[in-house]
């Protein structure tokens, strides 16, 4: 195929387009000719996007647009793979009524390459056009010197076996990035927000919260950013993840009640918008839990301090409830609509354990197993298992002369059975990764397809953070390591599907 490519300059900024492209016939069925073609294509805000032209007069009958990011040679990672229907590019902006022009944003490029865009539309009629776009890219040249500093202790082979091909790493400056997983950055973000790790990927878009106030932002994947704010008078701001919840998002947030700064001891459900669905202040649930069971409950909850410290919550529809992880205490269990304390779920020789109202609610951990300890990550398994990342990092934040608990001198990732009747938890299996990896914060575990993982260790020695990602049977599929200032880089990491975006 012969390709041609031109320079123009748009808006003053140079930019390259694609001035010849090869067109397939239209539908075998219809037996039209070729009407659509390219008619540039614009640099996009980084090195991972471009704007494709599409003109032709059928496009006012377009239905369907669906293309795809040819991948490398080299490449075992499916390809970036996007799907529009009609009301989506209407919608976004892309495809006006009765237009004969579409300007379509192409995210997943490969940086400092010529890449080859397969483009197929249908139409109304029945009919249906195949384009294929050169995209020329710009090199990719991070301004801090992470993304582009990969170091590959192991690569994804030929002969393994993996359930997802990109995943995306949630940088503590408020920007997500995507990477494929042969260790090519595919997509970062535009602006997100000034601070803060919090993030989701919901409906083809990122959702980030702020740090430092109550600012949430939705980026779309073309860079739009649509910033809104949470309707509650009492969130100061957003403090680690975002994560799946009954209706809406979990949040951990800080808030201000009363001249009081209560910190990382409250949980919010919000919608992508920012606006609250739900509130649970765990400094209430717990002093009234324990009151109730006469503990003096002043000693274990003190607001203005971080005796909490929550960083995940996860909804289990299976029974309607939330469990929430204190990194200073334990893994805990309570109702969505209440907030009664079911159980919990931590190291017996840390301070919580001294009071008598939380040992009534603690599990019983089956001989064998690794008590979760500065734990992050909460999620349910497809298996039905609870899955965290287990730090392994004492309690750093309890009264003097208290019980930190115990500490580990490398980090796991831990699978529990939770058995609520009999108040019993048995670790099913651990990933442990030979003993030698040790995230003392921050970090994650999630489960892709398949049953496979992605394991985040946010903050490791010489200031490396390390993905490694396991197949079913929790063999290394491929361990990439990038420089790291604590948290900075990955605090959290997840697999995502960019090989089937859709918009409908």
């Amino acid at each position: 195929m012969d390709f041609s490519v031109c320079r123009s300059r748009v808006l003053g900024v140079a930019m390259a387009c694609a001035t010849s492209v090869v067109a397939c016939g239209g539908s075998t069925e219809s037996g039209n000719t070729a009407d659509v073609s390219i008619g540039g294509v614009d640099a996009g805000f980084s090195p991972f996007i471009a704007v494709v032209h599409l003109r032709g007069t059928k496009l006012a009958g377009i239905v369907d647009l669906q293309y795809t990011v040819e991948p490398k040679q080299s490449s075992l990672s499916r390809p970036v793979h996007v799907h529009y229907t009609s009301t989506a590019l209407q919608k976004r902006g892309y495809l006006a009524p009765a237009s004969d022009g579409i300007d379509l944003p192409v995210i997943g490029l490969y940086a400092g390459s010529t890449n080859f865009v397969d483009l197929t539309l249908t139409f109304a009629d029945g009919s249906s056009e195949m384009l294929q776009a050169a995209v020329p890219s710009r090199a990719y040249s991070d301004p801090n010197g992470v993304y582009d500093h990969l170091s590959v202790i192991q690569s994804r082979t030929s002969a393994s076996s993996l359930g997802f091909d990109f995943f995306f790493m949630k940088s503590t400056s408020g920007v997500p990035v995507v990477v494929d997983t042969d260790g090519e950055v595919r997509w970062i973000g535009k602006d997100g927000v000034a601070n803060g790790g919090a993030m989701a990927f919901r409906d083809g878009g990122f959702v980030i919260a702020d740090s430092t106030d109550a600012h949430v932002v939705r980026e779309e994947l073309d860079g739009t950013v649509i910033a809104a704010s949470t309707n509650s008078n009492e969130i100061s701001n957003f403090s680690h993840n975002l994560d799946p919840g009954k209706s809406g998002l979990l949040a951990e947030v800080d808030t201000q009640i009363g001249g009081v700064s209560n910190l990382d001891s409250t949980v919010a459900e919000i919608e992508v918008s920012g606006a609250l669905l739900q509130q649970w202040d765990l400094a209430v649930i717990i002093s009234t839990t324990m009151a109730a069971a006469g503990d003096d409950a002043s000693a274990f909850v003190r607001p203005g301090v971080d005796w909490f410290h929550a960083n995940a919550a996860t909804y289990d529809p299976r029974d309607d409830t939330l469990i929430v992880s204190s990194r200073e205490n334990f893994l805990m269990t309570m109702k969505y609509s209440t907030g009664e304390i079911l159980w919990i779920l931590g190291d017996p020789t840390k301070y919580w354990a001294t009071f008598a109202s939380l040992r009534a609610k603690a599990l019983t951990l089956a001989p064998g197993g690794l008590y979760p300890i500065g734990q992050h990550a909460t999620s349910i398994t497809s298996d039905g298992l609870l899955m965290v990342f287990n730090d392994g990092t004492a309690s750093v934040n309890q009264p003097s002369g208290a019980p930190a608990g115990a500490s580990r001198t490398y980090s796991a990732v831990s699978a529990y059975l939770i058995d609520p009747i009999n108040r019993m938890a048995t670790e099913v299996w651990r990933f442990e990764n030979g003993r030698t990896l040790y995230s003392a914060y921050c970090s994650s575990a999630y489960e892709g397809p398949g049953k496979s993982l992605l394991i985040d260790y946010a903050a490791t020695a010489n200031q490396t953070t390390r993905i490694v990602a396991l197949d079913a049977n929790h063999q290394v599929v491929f361990d990439f390591a990038y420089p790291t200032l604590g948290c900075n880089t990955a605090w959290n990491a997840q697999p995502i599907s960019f090989d089937a975006v859709n918009f409908e």
